[in-house]
């Protein structure tokens, strides 16, 4: 199935394009953070940066630094202060049960003044929302299970009457939760539909999708010259998924082919703010919240499946 064409939607003070970054937590630490975000800053591009608000209570099968540090805490602070935002990714590294759920969430507003706008599931975290196989409907789904070997289940966020449910809290909590990740920088072309609704997914207000970029080679790899130049002549938008402690500073320093393509990015004519105001933006463009079809949300499905399948599925 072809990819479909960029929805229009216009962009402030005639901007051309639109960029931003989420940027999952994962083995995130102060020293690499400081330097990825110093350049992102020095260069004027806003973008969201995740955190864990509270410390895990079992040992995570993925972990980092959480908002527990002080020093960490207080470099998070800077870096809202300085126009990034600052998201959820889960509460906590590892499994939380809803009381620890509410309570991360509730240190989240402490520290940051408000709730998390946008949100992304942890991997290794069984409270994840709608996570696995919960993404899919039909086919689709029995697809992806065949494709991970009937692995990926079990999630329970979403799940009334679970320990882990907490469904009610993040639909009351939270704008934005991140799902499909797709083989395009131009998100918006890829995912015509985000920010969406979907009633068969009443836990979470609005969807919406990313480019891959998960650490430095795929994402250096999405933001060639090429891609940059495709987008900026589309007129798209393109929220990059990635973890900016995969690989993007070593021995203390940026990599080299990041810092060339995003400085090159950066000079270019485009919109470089964080996801929500991106999503906010884009859903003040359509009239308010846009409730996706069984039909939509198929072909949103077939198309992440044909992209996992060339990248790994999990």
């Amino acid at each position: 199935m072809p990819t479909p064409s960029t929805p229009t939607v216009t962009w402030p003070d005639g901007r051309r394009f639109a960029f931003t970054v989420f940027d999952d937590t994962d083995n995130m630490t102060l020293d690499v953070g400081s330097i990825v975000y110093g350049f992102l800053a020095e260069i004027g591009m806003l973008t969201t940066k995740t955190v864990w608000p509270i410390e895990s209570a079992e040992p995570p099968q993925i972990g980092g630094t959480s908002c527990a540090d002080p020093d960490y805490r207080s470099w998070v602070l800077d870096l809202q202060e300085q126009g990034f935002e600052i998201g959820l990714h889960g509460v906590a590294a590892g499994t939380a049960d809803r009381e620890q759920t509410v309570a991360g969430l509730d240190r989240f507003h402490q520290i940051f003044g408000h709730d998390p706008h946008t949100h992304a599931n942890h991997s290794g975290c069984d409270n994840c929302i709608y996570w696995g196989e919960k993404r899919l409907t039909g086919a689709a789904r029995l697809a992806y299970n065949v494709m991970t070997r009937f692995r990926n289940r079990g999630w329970q966020g979403e799940v009334e009457g679970s320990p882990l449910f907490w469904g009610d809290v993040c639909r009351s909590r939270i704008e934005y939760v991140r799902n499909f990740v797709y083989g395009d920088i131009n998100t918006l072309a890829a995912c015509p539909d985000m920010p969406y609704h979907d009633p068969r997914r009443p836990y979470v207000r609005e969807w919406f999708a990313s480019s891959e970029g998960s650490a430095v080679d795929a994402f250096v790899d999405m933001i060639s010259e090429d891609n940059q130049d495709r987008l900026e002549q589309e007129g798209g938008a393109c929220i990059m998924y990635t973890h900016f402690a995969s690989g993007f500073v070593v021995d203390g320093q940026l990599d080299p082919r990041f810092r060339h393509l995003m400085t090159r990015l950066a000079a270019k004519d485009g919109w470089f703010v964080p996801t929500t105001t991106l999503l906010d933006h884009i859903r003040t463009q359509r009239g308010g919240q846009h409730v996706i079809s069984d039909r939509r949300r198929r072909a949103l499905e077939r198309r992440w499946l044909r992209h996992k399948m060339s990248v790994g599925a999990s």
